[in-house]
């Protein structure tokens, strides 16, 4: 090997590989393969869905009380069939076939057409001193999307990505440790896409071709190699089957589809106040504000300074009688303080709640407070203890939680110095044999092995407390850091970025292969967090921020103001524009979002999803659809008021002009500052209200169906957008559908169905380019023509 810049050459353990398959048995859904002293399971979850187990000492690990997938013997019996020859052992479901080879135990997965997938290479599986991985081949026109939160572009081909939550201050394009670790990514090819979920919460890395081109290869330093393969063959189904695994979002409140505003800080009661009131003048809507960590009495959790924020009950209500909801961030760093009175403190010294070294002694490290310990997120009591520190929250009125510096974020000394980031020692014992209780009786395990899992359990403990607390009420809880199934407890955003164009073009695919790993709830950072944003960078910025499933601006001490109004008349016009739009299509967004909690579909989506079967989709990361219908060509660049712009097959029309336009085509699109390009779908049928300042400011008296000539089917949600009745079935549905000839068009609006009736109102239908009609919504049956 090469030495490179005065570098030693390493020469890394040679991989042992598995033995040829001596015996096959079954039982259930389990096929058993016996390698000697290793171990191979296959599990037939599903017609599309298939869990691999390799031990190589021939045990498996027990099943951890954190798994944030559902067990095997949960999955509803699914029919399949086994046949053995001299060479091979095959497994067939009514979607896809698998074929075991004897010799080195290679499997490989077959869709009905008979084209190969997830096929193991020549390597298959094979372990070495802490590590075990398995190669797979890359197939001709593979590409790669997921991987969680990632920045760079859509397609992950020839890239490593490592699963290790990080606090990922100052990340760029080249960035590989994020804060959230999310060991899943799907594969796609024209008539072909297939799911990976790597089932270890230990350090892992994906290498997408990058070491061995037409190679793929998964690691983990856990002891097995545990992974779930998941047919499509298209994207939709991938995350379905998924989000059946791993967790669908619960319904948010409808509040928390507004516009929230943030920085780092609103440092006082006053500042506050005044924020309040340049919204509602301007009128500019808005829904919640959240507060940094200066609220704090020296950024103690659960506390409030006394000076800055001396009666914070009275200055919530007030918030709330003007329509803002309050969120405050919470982090998991607890202030060392012994005697110094600190209940949060003083209760988790006294029930042996902090995380502790192997050896007994309590692990310290900095962070804002200063000296701090942690809790112990993966013990259940711990759980429980800290959900219900929230009350004191909850019971002033605090509508949502925000959790920070949950990776977690750690310094080995003060903030103030020159300190080097830490965690807490792999070997420090986490967990506890009380986390499985009777039921799983497994003894506790260490950082090692739940590193990754800190930030998802700390969002948990926090749902649940505010589930408690807030019972008549949904809630809004956000984390920055997360592992896989996050989606079910919080919302995420995507941490600390910067006032820089290029963060606001890496957004777009940022938030898309977010979704494509099953969290819908997400967003960046509008403006950026670290630095100044320009006046034309703010303006295209929030333009985009208007499709984030999240919409927040925030920015950072020390930086200019970023809201709004900051600039001048031109951009807080535009920004007024585009939050008004928001609060126009929220009747659509807030589909979307049931879509997402009901089927595990993102909400902000590549064209890929849609259009799987177009290569010409497979790079393409700056035009996103909305849902379905509506699709954004944003403009990330100074200066640029053009752009080229790809409609794939069918028919568009211009959101603006109405222009229509046959696909598949490349237009140019004129973009001047006040306009994002926006398209829409022949036959969309996009839901509207009239603009609010706050979602809740009057009853929905009007709803506007804006439909486009077509042929569509649409499903309209409604509910109280409050409360969790509508687990209860206390929602309504309405099937739209829209068809034109060449003569006319006719929209059908079905009866209205489900347990909750809308206040009354007026049902506008506007074909667009063509007309209107008008009836009062009385549920029933309408049939339109124009």
């Amino acid at each position: 090997m090469p030495q490179y810049f005065g570098k030693l050459p390493t020469t890394n353990q040679p991989w042992t590989t598995v033995s040829n398959v001596k015996s096959v048995t079954w039982n259930n859904n389990i096929v058993n393969f016996d390698c000697g002293d290793s171990r191979l399971t296959i599990s037939v979850l599903a017609p599309n869905l298939l869990r691999v187990r390799f031990a190589p000492t021939g045990e498996f690990m027990p099943r951890r009380p954190w798994a944030v997938t559902l067990d095997d013997g949960e999955w509803a019996t699914t029919p399949f069939t086994v046949q053995e020859t001299e060479a091979t052992i095959e497994i067939e479901t009514a979607q896809i076939r698998v074929c075991i080879q004897r010799e080195k135990c290679r499997i490989a997965c077959f869709d009905k057409a008979n084209r190969p997938f997830a096929q193991d290479a020549e390597m298959g599986i094979g372990w070495r001193m802490g590590a075990v991985a398995g190669w797979k081949e890359i197939a001709a026109d593979e590409h790669f999307y997921g991987f969680g939160e990632r920045t760079g572009f859509l397609d992950k081909l020839s890239e490593v990505k490592t699963n290790w939550t990080t606090d990922a201050l100052d990340y760029d394009s080249l960035t590989d440790e994020m804060y959230q670790a999310i060991p899943f990514f799907m594969a796609l090819r024209p008539e072909l896409g297939y799911g990976i979920f790597f089932n270890t919460s230990f350090w892992s890395q994906f290498d997408i071709g990058a070491e061995q081109p037409g190679i793929w290869k998964m690691e983990t330093r856990g002891g097995e190699l545990d992974y779930y393969i998941i047919y499509g063959p298209e994207p939709a189904q991938i995350l379905n089957t998924y989000t059946q695994l791993t967790g669908r979002m619960s319904l948010p409140p409808k509040w928390a589809l507004g516009y929230h505003q943030c920085r780092w800080s609103y440092e006082s009661e006053t500042v506050v106040r005044e924020l309040a009131k340049e919204f509602r003048q301007r009128r500019i809507p808005c829904d919640v504000i959240h507060l940094d960590i200066d609220y704090m009495r020296g950024y103690r959790v659960f506390t409030w300074s006394p000076q800055r924020f001396p009666n914070a009950a009275k200055l919530i209500s007030d918030l709330a009688e003007d329509g803002f909801k309050t969120v405050t961030i919470i982090d998991p760093g607890v202030k060392y303080e012994p005697e110094g009175n600190y209940h949060v403190f003083d209760q988790g010294i006294e029930n042996d709640y902090f995380v502790r070294k192997a050896d007994g002694t309590l692990f310290h490290g900095y962070v804002w407070p200063e000296k701090a310990v942690f809790p112990d997120f993966l013990r259940p009591d711990v759980s429980n203890w800290w959900g219900n520190l929230h009350k004191s929250l909850t019971d002033i009125g605090v509508a949502g939680i925000w959790n920070d510096m949950n990776e977690p974020a750690i310094n080995d000394r003060p903030f103030g110095d020159d300190g080097e980031k830490i965690w807490f020692p792999l070997d420090a014992p986490q967990g506890g044999e009380e986390a499985g209780g009777k039921e799983f009786s497994v003894p506790g395990s260490t950082h090692t092995e739940v590193h990754n899992l800190y930030g998802l359990m700390m969002a948990k403990a926090c749902y649940e407390g505010l589930e408690r607390h807030r019972s008549s009420q949904r809630s809004f809880v956000l984390t920055r850091s997360g592992y896989a199934g996050v989606q079910r407890w919080s919302s995420v955003w995507m941490g600390d970025n910067q006032s820089l164009w290029e963060h606001l073009e890496m957004s777009l695919p940022m938030l898309c292969n977010m979704g494509l790993s099953g969290v819908g709830f997400v967003g960046c950072d509008i403006g950026g967090f670290a630095g100044n944003a320009t006046a034309e960078l703010f303006a295209r910025w929030m333009q985009v921020g208007m499709l984030y499933p999240l919409m927040r601006g925030h920015s950072a001490m020390s930086t200019a103001r970023h809201e709004p109004w900051v600039f001048d008349d031109r951009v807080e016009n535009i920004c007024r524009e585009y939050i008004n739009l928001r609060y126009q299509l929220l009747p659509y967004i807030y589909s979307l979002f049931w879509e997402a909690a009901t089927t595990g579909a993102p909400i902000l989506r590549p064209l890929l999803y849609h259009f799987p079967n177009d290569p010409k989709t497979y790079s393409l990361y700056d035009q996103v659809l909305l849902g379905a219908s509506l699709m954004a060509a944003p403009i990330y660049r100074p200066g640029v008021e053009h752009r080229a712009v790809y409609l794939p097959a069918g028919t568009w029309y211009d959101w603006w002009t109405g222009d229509r336009y046959e696909g598949p085509i490349h237009i140019l699109a004129h973009a001047p500052l006040e306009k994002m390009p926006l398209y829409v779908r022949g036959g969309a049928i996009v839901p509207m209200q009239p603009v609010k300042q706050y979602v809740d400011q009057a009853p929905l008296d009007e709803i506007r169906l804006r439909i486009w000539p077509g042929n569509n089917e649409y499903q309209l949600f409604e509910d109280d957008g409050q409360t969790n009745k509508y687990q209860d079935k206390k929602f309504s549905l309405a099937n739209i559908s829209v068809f034109t000839d060449s003569n006319q068009t006719v929209v059908e609006i079905g009866a209205r169905v489900g347990e909750w009736t809308p206040p009354p109102r007026e049902v506008i239908v506007e074909l667009v380019g063509v007309g209107e009609q008008r009836f009062q919504d009385d549920g029933k049956r309408h049939s339109l023509q124009f």
